[in-house]
């Protein structure tokens, strides 16, 4: 059991790492890979729900999916949102990334491959990724429209039998520390964080929440 001092910490973090994008047509959606197949049902339902016409899922597998899933993320996000009547026409699949920088970078090639230049995009991930995912994707692709968003699920009610809260806590620590690490090593575009959300990070950090970190810490 988390206790009530540690989900409060957390809560906080959550908080920063989500930004609150208000929803509007573009010309593609972008589902970023995941351990959490509730990614692939939001970006399917944006696309049941005309906020796009193209619905393109990115992801080989990664160390959260690596010796867990037997197949790229990508491919079981895609099966997912044929299920839920995306037309296959309509699904392009980047099956090969093992980071973000790489979804971003090898889904720019598959569309160029296809000669398609969508302008305006709405990426979908975790909701403990969305800023990460932001920042990322203004490194890598700065002349392009941008939303994040990410399944509509509060902090509490996102841990699951699969995904239980101290994974959560643990990779949320992990990317607040890369987003203050990665824009000096070029991978991501600067995001202030408030100094009471890092003093969260550290408080976490001294509980032991730093599976996901990076040896820089």
């Amino acid at each position: 059991m988390i206790d009530t001092e540690t989900q409060h910490l957390a809560l906080k973090i959550w908080e920063y790492h989500r930004m609150h994008h208000t929803l509007r047509r573009s010309d593609a959606i972008l589902v970023l890979g995941s351990h959490d197949t509730r990614v692939a049902e939001r970006g399917a339902e944006l696309y049941l729900g005309g906020w796009a016409p193209i619905l393109i899922f990115s992801g080989g597998l990664w160390n959260l999916t690596q010796g867990v899933w037997d197949e790229p993320e990508a491919d079981i996000f895609a099966r997912i949102a044929e299920k839920m009547g995306v037309p296959r026409g309509a699904i392009l699949i980047e099956n090969m990334s093992t980071n973000t920088g790489e979804n971003i970078q090898f889904t720019q090639r598959i569309l160029h491959e296809k000669n398609l230049n969508p302008e305006s995009f709405i990426v979908v991930q975790k909701p403990y990724m969305e800023r990460r995912s932001y920042a990322t994707f203004r490194k890598n692709w700065p002349d392009k429209k941008l939303i994040v968003t990410s399944p509509q699920i509060s902090f509490l009610d996102y841990p699951n039998d699969i995904i239980p809260m101290e994974t959560v806590i643990h990779v949320m620590v992990g990317d607040l520390q890369r987003i203050q690490l990665y824009p000096e090593k070029g991978y991501q575009i600067y995001q202030e964080i408030p100094e009471d959300v890092w003093q969260a990070y550290e408080k976490l950090v001294d509980m032991g929440y730093n599976r996901n970190c990076i040896p820089e810490l």
